[in-house]
């Protein structure tokens, strides 16, 4: 079977009713969500939305990593100029999910094994424990000097058994989690 015929097929049939040419560069939702690339996770169908309300970046293990904080970094800087200075933040939602094949990166022994053939360290990005995993990852935007204080933060935890998206971490912006003394991870004294 040839899949990318199938789905040139499934295009066709999306084209054909496509009603939306112009939807703005701009989110709907004002939102970045991140999640894991597994195909069982995709953010459209648990989260219900609809084309052109949330940017989606999707990794493995939905993880914060350097190329992620950069990645909400440019898209900061590109929201600030298409409005022109009015809006200097938007939403982050983190999603993270059980059953993860993420969590098998946490092996050492396939943790050498990837650093020895490809040279990629992924020790910092195994998942162990959702909950802790997705306030880690909070720490690591909270972190982030390039994101601006004005983004807001959380996090949900889905259940790929139960259909369920379960809050961890409740809305805050990066200003907030900032300047919130009890912040894990966050020297103050800096």
């Amino acid at each position: 079977m040839n899949v990318q015929n199938d789905l040139i097929a499934r295009n066709s049939k999306f084209a054909a009713t496509f009603d939306k040419p112009d939807m703005p560069v701009l989110p709907r939702l004002r939102t970045v969500l991140l999640a894991c690339a597994d195909a069982r996770v995709d953010p459209a169908h648990i989260l219900g939305l609809d084309l052109g309300e949330v940017i989606v970046i999707r990794n493995t293990g939905g993880r914060v990593t350097r190329s992620v904080i950069e990645e909400l970094a440019t898209l900061s800087v590109l929201a600030n100029i298409l409005t022109e200075g009015r809006e200097l933040g938007f939403n982050v939602i983190l999603m993270q999910h059980t059953q993860c094949g993420a969590q098998r990166l946490a092996n050492p022994e396939l943790q050498a094994h990837l650093k020895d053939s490809l040279g990629i360290d992924v020790s910092d990005y195994a998942i162990t424990d959702q909950a802790s995993d997705l306030m880690i990852d909070v720490c690591r935007l909270v972190t982030a000097s390039e994101i601006p204080d004005a983004v807001t933060v959380s996090a949900l935890l889905y259940d790929v058994v139960t259909g369920v998206a379960q809050e961890i971490a409740s809305v805050k912006s990066l200003g907030e989690w900032r300047s919130d003394p009890v912040t894990p991870g966050i020297d103050k004294a800096s």
